[in-house]
């Protein structure tokens, strides 16, 4: 989904994530009104992983985020696919799956679990990471003011870095042996 978003980014060419959007509408519908052990990304993502130890999340959470998912790939398809138009709707319906996607794949997030407790009155059972369930933040886990700072430095820095370099890393890089055969002839 990534690269079909660099795709049209950089080169305004669509044709990869019409695709994108129609296995995954597929594969959440699968999930969602047939079983989950049928959904191929998931047998993919069993193969990956048949190593490591399961750990276990609430289907009911679970099986809402999922409905999310048809939601997001539902708008994608119709504005999309049936449409074949796009705007600022299908921008951000896109970024917000990705980030949906992100921090479920980079942290162990499920932010449709998250939302899960807004919607309904039972809790949330059975979260990735433990993060449903309130408890006490271990030493490792805290961050402090001095760290907070560090942060901030880091931005900093890079908005320095990116006023004070911006116009010569426009420049197109040259060929190495190129620039080692203008040094000889100098």
């Amino acid at each position: 989904m990534l690269i079909s978003l660099m795709m049209i980014l950089f080169e305004g060419n669509f044709l990869m994530i019409k695709y994108v959007i129609i296995v995954f509408l597929t594969d959440m519908l699968i999930r969602v009104f047939i079983n989950p052990r049928f959904s191929p990304t998931l047998i993919i993502g069993r193969l990956i992983v048949s190593r490591q130890v399961p750990e276990y999340v609430g289907a009911k959470q679970k099986k809402f985020a999922w409905k999310i998912g048809i939601a997001f790939a539902s708008l994608m398809f119709v504005l999309l696919i049936v449409l074949n138009s796009f705007s600022i709707f299908t921008g951000l319906t896109c970024l917000i799956c990705l980030l949906f996607l992100f921090f479920e794949s980079a942290f162990g997030i499920c932010l449709g679990c998250l939302v899960y407790s807004l919607f309904y009155k039972d809790k949330a059972q059975y979260c990735p990471g433990e993060i449903c369930d309130v408890t006490q933040k271990q030493d490792i886990q805290k961050t402090s003011w001095a760290q907070l700072l560090i942060v901030f430095a880091l931005i900093g820095y890079i908005l320095a870095a990116v006023s004070l370099f911006n116009e010569s890393f426009k420049e197109k890089p040259k060929l190495l042996w190129e620039i080692l055969d203008s040094t000889k002839t100098k």
